[in-house]
Parts: structure tokens; sequence; C-alpha cells
């Protein structure tokens, strides 16, 4: 990153982006998340720190090990993906479209994941 910003501002920017995002470590424990109020998955604060398997539905898990297991292999570093879900009191079907990035160092060794989920449904409509 080009220059620097203080704290505050640097977690402001985070609750800013227009998604929602949890970022894991190598061991694939949740390290962190943003947007806890208004999050389309929503998260128990108890979840920091526990395996991200823990925090998907039993459904998913395959698809999140498959992802996992082959950014860890250093067979991909990015995935992306979309379901369509029922939001809101209204139960509408949303797009939610969902991309998993492997975070890699300056030798590319694998040091995490960052978990990126957005409702597109407006985005959708320009």
């Amino acid at each position: 990153m080009i220059g620097k910003i203080n704290e505050e501002e640097f977690e402001t920017v985070l609750e800013t982006f227009p998604f929602e995002f949890s970022i894991l470590n190598k061991e694939d424990k949740v390290l962190a998340w943003n947007k806890h109020e208004t999050r389309i998955f929503k998260r128990p604060e108890g979840a920091v720190g526990r395996n991200v398997r823990m925090c998907h539905p039993q459904k998913s898990l395959t698809k999140v090990e498959k992802i996992i297991s082959e950014m860890k292999k250093g067979k991909k570093d990015k995935a992306e993906f979309w379901i369509d879900l029922s939001i809101g009191d209204k139960g509408k079907k949303h797009k939610i479209l969902i991309r998993y990035f492997a975070i890699r160092n300056k030798d590319k060794k694998y040091l995490g994941c960052f978990e990126v989920s957005q409702d597109i449904h407006d985005i959708q409509k320009i």
C-alpha cells in the first residue's frame, strides 16, 4: 500500500467497503470480519478463532474444502461463484456473489484466505 492511514481510518474503510469479508489464517481459523451488524451471513463473535468449517452450513462444506485445499496447494489464487438467497422480510431472491482470494506473501507462501460476499441484486439493474 502506498501511503499511511491511522487505525480509525483503516477500520472505517473496512466497514465502508460495499461487501462483507472474512479473513482466515493458514490454519483455517477465522481471524476477523467486517459489517458485523449488517452481514448477509451473520456469525457470533465467538466464531473468531474457530475453524472456518464451523461457520459454514453443511451443504457448502465440500465447496469450501475444495477452494481452500486448492489455494493451499498453489493450484488457485481465487474462486468465484454466486448463490440465490432469500433476503429481507419478503424473502425476495437476491444474487449473492461469493469470492475467495488466497492471501500470499511476496514469496507466494499461503498465509490464509480472504472471503468476500456481496449482494449484487442492485448492481444487476445497472
